[in-house]
């Protein structure tokens, strides 16, 4: 079961009610993240009586739309460069999978986690995912590198455009 709260502004809790009850999955949730690109968007992973990761519209309260990936789901991370999210399973096969947003189509599979993957970050430059497993072991994958022709296409763009600035003194 999901709540979500009102925020207000400079206040602490105070609402007795949540804005809505978010109970489509039959496992505890046991990943959150937050769409970069569109605030009202959560995605949520469920265990393994689920398996499902969901995508919420906060605003509303409606279900978006849901994947079974046919695996605990145990952590979940927006790319910040890409269209993509990153999702840390357990059993059966302790894997991260890129899934391409919104069509949820497979980028890529990663394998190396010997147990669970129980937490992913990225880090600041949005490039690199690191994924702490129940194997004790830290992995770090190269899974949002920016494409070297699209960063040249888009420095390329920036110089070309003309700045509204130029001509006034």
């Amino acid at each position: 079961m999901l709540y979500i709260w009102p925020v207000v502004a400079g206040q602490a809790f105070s609402h007795p009610q949540p804005l809505h009850s978010l109970s489509a999955h039959q496992a505890a949730v046991k990943a959150l993240a937050w769409c970069p690109w569109q605030r009202s968007i959560l995605a949520s992973g469920a265990g393994t009586s689920d398996r499902c990761i969901r995508f919420w519209n906060c605003n509303t309260g409606c279900c978006l739309s849901t994947i079974d990936t046919k695996s605990q789901v145990c952590g979940l991370q927006w790319s910040t460069t890409y269209r993509e999210l990153i999702s840390g399973h357990g059993s059966p096969n302790n894997q991260l999978i890129i899934w391409k947003y919104p069509s949820m189509t497979k980028v890529a599979e990663l394998t190396g986690h010997k147990k669970r993957v129980l937490q992913l970050a990225l880090c600041p430059d949005g490039s690199t995912v690191l994924s702490a497993g129940a194997d004790e072991t830290l992995r770090l994958w190269k899974c949002f590198v920016l494409d070297p022709a699209k960063k040249k296409k888009e420095i390329r763009d920036s110089k070309a455009a003309p700045s509204m600035f130029r001509g006034i003194r």
